[in-house]
């Protein structure tokens, strides 16, 4: 039986965290990460500065080595940026730290969704609302000549403290679904059921931005532990016009004219 949750048939399809990555991401040609607060929110900030990104599955004891070995930065945990570690997930540490060109960003969901696609030969790109408009038209251009090419979309979603148990985030359906109705402009299609409820969830809220993602519940959960920037920097929708694109074990921006 052919595995229903692949969505076959479709050119769009979209799912949620890392088994949804593997379920959607097979056979696909490009997959979209989408983890809005925070890892591809960050990672647009750090593409449109030039710096290339390592993803890591969390920070633990082998991060360390890993950002030594790749001469790069090791970003910590928010309440741990000081003067000798200025950087974290947080969008607004990178977009004023200074001199990094290289950075290694750990992340329990949409940085660890990236490393476990890496080794499935599809192209994995990092979206946000800040540049789904541009990772659209980069892929629209790219595929457009070839009928028989997928895209997934793998909404990155949160974690339950509790049993960490995937939690759905609505900021990732709505990013998701920012890039999905910008591919549907593009004449990329068909969507899957799924995407079009993506598609459909996003053009709801569309122009209610930054309001809509300060007032849902991972709005609230930054903003209550002090990092109402970060919520505002994710709702810049729009103002990127790079992509970054995972080459080997880093992402590098590609420019979107």
């Amino acid at each position: 039986m052919i595995n229903p949750y692949q969505q076959a048939g479709y050119r769009v399809r979209v799912d949620w965290g890392p088994q949804g990555a593997d379920a959607v991401g097979a056979g696909a040609t490009i997959v979209a990460v989408v983890d809005v607060l925070s890892f591809t929110t960050a990672l647009t900030v750090a593409a449109d500065l030039g710096i290339e990104v390592y993803p890591y599955r969390w920070r633990d004891a082998s991060a360390s080595e890993y950002a030594r070995r790749h001469d790069a930065l090791l970003a910590v945990g928010r309440s741990e940026v000081d003067a000798r570690h200025p950087v974290s997930l947080s969008p607004a540490t990178i977009r004023t730290a200074a001199g990094v060109r290289r950075l290694v960003l750990p992340s329990p969901n949409g940085s660890t969704i990236a490393q476990r696609l890496a080794d499935t030969g599809a192209t994995v790109v990092g979206v946000s609302l800040r540049n789904a408009a541009a990772a659209a038209a980069w892929t629209a251009a790219r595929l457009a000549d070839d009928p028989d090419t997928v895209v997934a979309v793998v909404a990155g979603g949160e974690r339950w403290r509790a049993d960490d148990s995937l939690r759905p985030a609505v900021e990732d359906l709505w990013g998701a679904g920012a890039f999905v109705d910008a591919l549907d402009r593009h004449g990329f299609g068909p969507l899957s059921p799924e995407a079009e409820a993506a598609a459909a969830a996003y053009q709801r809220v569309a122009g209610r931005f930054p309001q809509v993602l300060q007032d849902c519940a991972s709005g609230r959960e930054l903003t209550g532990y002090g990092y109402p920037q970060d919520v505002a920097i994710a709702a810049e929708v729009g103002v990127s016009r790079m992509v970054p694109v995972l080459e080997g074990v880093s992402f590098r921006a590609c420019a979107v004219g």
